[in-house]
């Protein structure tokens, strides 16, 4: 079994939920006592957030190579950023580790793909709903058409997402009016939503509306699961 190197913290919240879905997708693989092995870095939200709001990426970019170095030593075979809007830096740190990063994108691409999906409305921060670091990542090399909310709507999620869920808040209010976002990108050819920040699946979940969600917290984790069992000798 591979060590799943995971950058977390961002926010802490929904690095529980990798975690459980990492651990819950090694048991149902293999059984018994069995569980993953996992080298965590969990950084201060504080500090990153501060940074993305700044527009200090290059910052956040050192900060996070850093924690990426420190989970490539602690024995680390592959590395997931816990968290949507921080892949914008993705091949910045990626190019000073050894080891591969499991791009969260490509991930739920793969997922849509295996779907069918070939349009697709896209939630997230207003970072990744507004720059093309993750819609052109789809886009470009998938046959997948990337929509996303019009300005207020976007306004809406971002800030969501940043006074409520990333306290541990869920309001059924801020459901709703995400419920209400959703319904207008399906209104306007969306097949499904993906739940492109890794907090929205703390509000929103499938049971909440019939437009198709792909939550890429799980889909990530999983993904990370396969790769980490890949090859893997039961004996």
């Amino acid at each position: 079994m591979k060590t799943i190197g995971m950058i977390g913290g961002m926010s802490w919240e929904s690095t529980l939920n990798y975690y459980k879905a990492i651990n819950q997708g090694v048991k149902s693989a293999l059984g018994g006592l069995h569980s993953a092995k996992v080298c965590l870095y969990s950084v201060d939200f504080a500090e990153i957030e501060t940074l993305q709001h700044q527009g200090l990426w290059q910052q956040t970019a050192l900060l996070l190579t850093d924690a990426a170095k420190a989970v490539e030593a602690g024995g680390a075979d592959f590395l997931l950023i816990c968290t949507n809007t921080m892949h914008k830096v993705a091949d910045e740190i990626q190019a000073e580790i050894g080891i591969p990063i499991l791009h969260i994108a490509d991930a739920t691409a793969n997922a849509l793909l295996a779907d069918g999906i070939s349009k697709v409305g896209l939630l997230g921060t207003r970072f990744t709903m507004e720059q093309d670091f993750y819609k052109h990542r789809i886009s470009d090399n998938y046959p997948i058409e990337v929509m996303v909310p019009n300005t207020a709507d976007q306004t809406i999620v971002h800030d969501v997402i940043y006074q409520e869920l990333c306290l541990g808040q869920i309001n059924e209010q801020s459901r709703q009016a995400y419920l209400l976002i959703i319904d207008k990108l399906f209104a306007q050819g969306a097949e499904a939503v993906i739940l492109g920040c890794t907090e929205i699946a703390l509000l929103v979940q499938q049971q909440h509306t019939p437009v198709p969600l792909y939550d890429t917290t799980l889909i990530h984790a999983n993904s990370a699961v396969k790769l980490a069992l890949d090859n893997h000798d039961e004996t």
